[in-house]
C-alpha cells in the first residue's frame, strides 16, 4: 500500500473507444442490436461532439468521435457475458469475424471487430459464487 494512498474500492465506470463522423447508426446496430447493450442517454453538453454511450450491467462503453480514426490493432475492452457461445453466434450472424482464442485454459473467449474496427474481447463471465 502506497504511504500516501489509502486502499478504497474501485471499479472500472467506462471504456471509451473511437469512431469516425457519422459511425452512431452503425454502433448502435451492433453494440445493441448484435450485443445486447442499452443506449445511455449523453448528457446535453455532450451531445454536441457526437458519439454514443452504451451501458451493460454496471459498465458502460463511450464510442467518442475522432477524425483520422486509427483503430487500435492490439488495445481493446474486454467485456464478459453469461453466454459467450450465444454471443459468438450473434456476433456471426451479424458478419462481424470471430476468433476465438484458447491462450487462457478454461476461459472460453474471442476477438471481434465493431463496425469500424475497434477490437473486442468477450469472454465467458464466471459463475457466481
Amino acid at each position: 500500500m502506497s504511504r500516501y494512498f489509502r486502499i478504497m474500492e474501485m471499479f472500472l465506470h467506462h471504456v471509451q473507444i473511437s469512431g469516425p463522423v457519422g459511425c452512431e447508426d452503425a454502433m448502435r446496430a451492433f453494440y445493441v442490436g448484435v450485443l445486447g447493450m442499452a443506449e445511455v442517454p449523453k448528457p446535453g453538453r455532450l451531445q454536441a461532439r457526437g458519439g454514443v454511450w452504451f451501458r451493460a450491467g454496471a459498465a458502460e462503453l463511450h464510442v467518442g468521435i475522432e477524425e483520422g480514426i486509427v483503430p487500435a490493432r492490439k488495445a481493446h475492452p474486454g467485456i464478459a457475458v453469461a453466454d459467450v457461445d450465444a454471443v459468438a453466434r450473434a456476433v456471426e450472424a451479424a458478419g462481424a469475424p470471430v476468433t476465438w482464442d484458447d491462450n487462457i485454459p478454461g476461459l472460453g473467449r474471442f476477438h471481434t471487430a465493431d463496425p469500424v474496427g475497434n477490437r473486442l474481447e468477450l469472454q465467458q463471465a464466471a459463475p457466481p459464487a
